[in-house]
């Protein structure tokens, strides 16, 4: 079963759905909605160091299982809903430190402003 915390492979479409490509992401979505619907909730991650607002960096040493190939950034502001039949694999489990980071940075895109 697809856990939340998760790092999957996974094609991810570009915003102008033009075209797609295969990128790790995290899923972010519960354990019980996992389990209860098709689709996954994930945000994609890149390789693109350069920080920016609503990223939280990602290295091993964040990491509870598996190995990245380089220091990521994970793109808060990047989120797809997207069905569990296209995961092309997990290969790694973020701390759970990591899942709180990406919750505030979601509550900041997400911050209204009177």
């Amino acid at each position: 079963m697809l856990r939340q915390r998760d790092i999957v492979l996974i094609p991810i479409p570009f915003t102008d759905l033009a075209s797609q490509k295969k990128r790790p992401a995290i899923i972010i979505s519960s354990d019980a909605y996992n389990a209860s619907n098709e689709d996954i909730v994930v945000v994609a991650l890149t390789s693109n160091i350069e920080p920016r607002e609503f990223s939280v960096e990602l290295t091993n040493d964040d990491l509870e299982a598996g190995i990245l190939k380089v220091t990521s950034m994970i793109r808060v502001d990047k989120i797809y809903t997207l069905n569990k039949s296209i995961v092309i694999k997990t290969f790694g489990k973020a701390k759970p430190y990591i899942l709180a980071k990406i919750k505030d940075s979601l509550s900041k895109l997400t911050e209204a402003h009177p």
